[in-house]
């Protein structure tokens, strides 16, 4: 049934275009979000002081659907501070470091650690649970310094982000701004998540032999800085009390995994289980390893991990707020003001794209790269792929297929840009760890990033 676009349609896509173009300006687009939610909540109420209200309901709406996201990965940095402050890390990795004899098996071994790590403790705080320990080993069987940033950077920010399958931030956001299950996005990205990490690493990894071989290679060291630790406080333990503590976490994280799939835990309730264990194992390390004081380093380790949470999805939520106000919160919180027959803003646009403009899987395809990558330029990665997920609903509606697909396609898209592999503030934990320039990883990356992307893209028009 056609539907009467009216103008909260058209101001919504107004200020989609306007959000894009802010991105590819590299400017930032809360001011933007927040002009959006107040037009959209001023035409539906016709109230000033309804839609001043309607900026705040829409901002504690979008942090109610993130609370859970945003509480998981503050935990898990709080108890990798605690990894990193009493040397458990160090252990933990070290066995693994035996295997590391040639410059290939060294790249590859630091990418695939990087992506398990990361899966469980996210990238950032994953370089620094790992880097400082591998990097010397690397970098003994000559590796270099610039090759290991790029195996951390690729596998973590890159493949292991863009998936998210454990913490299941990325889905999340994505999921919710299309419209759709978690799991049904998680699923549709197994494929795309593959082709870009094979494709993108492989090349990286190709260029970085190329380059040696010839001679041309540029290592990219800051003058004057050495590779260091992303945390210089250390608390003592006892050898054993490390060595069965580094035994016991992986453990502890693996039966996780394993309940997971018995229990069929998806969603929230992955998320939970993940987060509980995370917080017990803070709880344990930190009375033992500061014992008297131990109740108040606990509070202190999670004002630390609350800290780096906000700080990463504080520009994120006024975006979502806008973005979810193309779908069911819109209704929720500005009242039935759609036309009859409406499945929401996004969805109505969808429909009236299908019937104006010839869309297909190769369009919608292309369309949702290039979103997902201008959403990314922010350096973010997060904070613009509320957007990727209601574009790709509204291709998908227009399409009559493919949904979960263009929307996991989106998310790839904007994390590996955005996330941390091509914008060079985004690089700087991988690169302050190896002590290279953010700039010269940027720039070793970018070929490898749009070449895995282009590959992607293509896949992606097979499966829509």
């Amino acid at each position: 049934m056609d539907i009467e676009l009216n103008s909260l349609h058209w101001v919504y896509l107004a200020f989609i275009v306007l959000i894009m173009a802010m991105l590819i300006k590299r400017r930032d687009t809360t001011m933007v979000c927040v002009a959006g939610i107040l037009a959209l909540a001023f035409i539906a109420t016709e109230s000033l002081s309804g839609s001043v209200s309607g900026i705040f309901n829409s901002f504690i709406y979008a942090t109610k659907e993130l609370l859970g996201t945003i509480f998981i990965i503050s935990i898990i940095v709080s108890m990798s501070r605690v990894l990193i402050r009493t040397g458990i890390n160090e252990i933990m990795v070290a066995p693994l470091t035996r295997f590391m004899r040639t410059p290939a098996l060294a790249f590859w071994g630091i990418g695939v650690i990087m992506l398990v790590a990361s899966w469980f403790f996210w990238p950032s705080p994953g370089v620094a649970l790992i880097g400082a320990v591998l990097l010397p080993a690397a970098v003994r069987v000559g590796l270099p310094a610039l090759g290991a940033a790029m195996a951390m950077n690729l596998f973590g920010h890159g493949i292991a982000l863009s998936g998210d399958y454990v913490i299941q931030g990325a889905p999340k956001l994505t999921a919710d701004a299309a419209g759709l299950p978690v799991s049904e996005v998680m699923e549709a990205s197994v494929p795309l998540v593959i082709v870009m990490g094979v494709v993108t690493t492989a090349f990286a990894f190709w260029s970085m032999y190329r380059d040696r071989k010839r001679g041309t290679w540029r290592e990219g060291l800051v003058a004057g800085q050495s590779p260091v630790s992303a945390d210089a406080g250390s608390v003592p333990l006892p050898p054993r009390v490390k060595r069965w503590a580094a035994v016991l976490i992986p453990i502890l994280f693996v039966l996780d995994v394993v309940a997971m799939f018995v229990l069929d835990l998806q969603g929230g309730d992955a998320t939970a289980l993940i987060g509980g264990t995370a917080i017990l194992i803070l709880i344990a390390l930190t009375l033992i390893a500061h014992r008297n004081q131990g109740i108040e380093e606990i509070t202190a380790y999670m004002v630390e991990g609350f800290q780096f949470g906000f700080k990463i999805f504080g520009p994120v939520i006024p975006i979502a707020a806008f973005f979810y106000l193309g779908d069911a919160a819109f209704t929720e919180l500005l009242g039935n003001r759609l036309p009859e027959g409406s499945h929401g803003i996004v969805n109505d646009l969808g429909v009236a794209l299908a019937n104006t403009v010839p869309v297909n899987g190769v369009v919608g395809s292309i369309t949702l790269t290039v979103t997902g990558a201008v959403t990314g330029l922010d350096g973010s990665g997060f904070s613009g792929i509320s957007l990727a997920g209601s574009v790709a609903s509204m291709f998908a509606s227009a399409i009559g297929s493919g949904e979960a697909t263009l929307t996991a396609l989106g998310q790839v898209a904007a994390i590996w840009v955005g996330g941390g592999t091509l914008i060079p503030w985004a690089l700087i934990p991988a690169a302050a760890i190896c002590g290279v320039s953010p700039f010269e990883l940027a720039r070793r990356n970018l070929k490898p990033v749009l070449i895995g992307l282009g590959v992607t893209t293509i896949v992606a028009m097979f499966l829509v």
